[in-house]
């Protein structure tokens, strides 16, 4: 199977070659919203129809070249389409942020460890910094059509990274691993040997807080520099959540590696759980990149030689694992506590989530193999 990834990399253009590349990311933008006005106007999805209405358009009155004005029709296409997909009304679109797609080959290419990269005023070699992302540049993974960004004073590219992979096979499962997502634990596992990792989630719950009292403070404020400190704060706060759902994901598939199965739960149901808690606890519960750790777990599993399934959760935190009983005064959610009201078995209410997953792993494997 085919498995895709996206690198960020920074690359670091010269003083000549930014000015190249923010002349081209400000052609590109009006290019998009001038075919964004032509599709909200005529409804029209089809790209050789707008071709034909807005090809010489962008070629004569923004200077695009011919493969740049055909992705300003597919960037705007897709971002159309992804409203509808959203069950977005019908309006029109405007495209603010300063950013261009390459295809790989015609827009941009590997040459001599530089990116050879295109703009309004011809192809530009850039060098760019590979920290921590060596393996994507060994032959082992295709190059697809790229963005390039303009963020904080900064330029990156965006590159999708295609690989071939070994997909694991049912057959051939040797572990299966329930994987609990919350809060006070962000990940908490229960395998066939009936061992249990606990993945801490408090430091971050804390340190979650620790933002949202910051924020408060600015917001009062009002100020110019409030403003910009907030916007600061925010992408400090991303960055960092994305490290810890990083390092989190590496242990979690490291511990348990290849023809594993790992089972978790579905996102609603983790999104119902936590929008339960204390209006003032809200923020640092609910606001948690979940999505983004069950992407990272997934396509590290599969890296690794490992499967992911994601089940219905409805009463897994409720549900005895020794006796079947369920009913929600199992669970002290103070206490963190399950204790079954009928053979009352006691256990921490998340490592019951992790318990209960796997036995749905278990009954995926049987009911699939039969």
């Amino acid at each position: 199977m085919q498995l895709t990834v996206t690198a960020k990399l920074k690359i670091n253009p010269t003083e000549e070659q930014q000015q190249k590349l923010l002349r081209t990311f400000s052609a590109y933008r009006a290019g998009c919203n001038a075919v964004s006005e032509t599709v909200f106007l005529t409804h029209q999805l089809q790209q050789p129809v707008l071709h034909r209405l807005t090809y010489e358009v962008l070629r004569e009155d923004w200077g695009l070249k011919s493969q740049m004005a055909q992705s300003v029709m597919k960037t705007v296409i897709a971002r159309y389409k992804t409203n509808q997909s959203n069950g977005h009304a019908w309006t029109r679109i405007r495209f603010k942020r300063p950013e261009y797609d390459l295809v790989w080959n015609r827009d941009y290419s590997l040459v001599k460890g530089l990116f050879s990269v295109n703009t309004l005023d011809g192809r530009i070699k850039v060098s760019f910094e590979t920290k921590g992302m060596e393996h994507y540049f060994r032959g082992e993974w295709l190059f697809g059509t790229a963005k390039l960004v303009y963020k904080h004073g900064k330029f990156f590219l965006h590159i999708p990274m295609t690989k071939e992979v070994e997909e694991a096979e049912l057959s051939a499962i040797r572990e299966v691993v329930g994987v609990d997502l919350g809060v006070n634990f962000l990940a908490t596992t229960f395998d066939s040997k009936r061992k249990t990792i606990f993945f801490k989630g408090r430091k971050a719950k804390h340190k979650r807080a620790h933002f949202k009292a910051l924020r408060k403070q600015l917001q009062q404020k009002q100020t110019p520099s409030a403003r910009r400190r907030l916007k600061q704060i925010g992408q400090r706060e991303n960055r960092w959540m994305s490290d810890v759902n990083h390092s989190v994901s590496k242990a979690l598939v490291d511990s348990y590696g290849k023809d594993t199965l790992f089972v978790l739960e579905e996102l609603t149901g983790v999104r119902q759980a936590t929008e339960r808690v204390h209006i003032h606890q809200r923020y640092q519960t609910v606001s948690w990149a979940f999505y983004q750790l069950r992407q990272m777990i997934t396509y590290k599993a599969q890296l690794r030689g490992a499967k992911v399934i994601a089940v219905n959760p409805q009463y897994t935190s409720q549900m005895c694992p020794m006796c079947g009983h369920t009913a929600k005064e199992n669970r002290n959610k103070k206490k963190h506590v399950f204790c079954c009201q009928n053979c009352r078995y006691q256990s921490n209410d998340d490592r019951i989530g992790g318990m209960n997953l796997q036995r749905l792993g278990i009954q995926y494997i049987a009911e699939e193999t039969a």
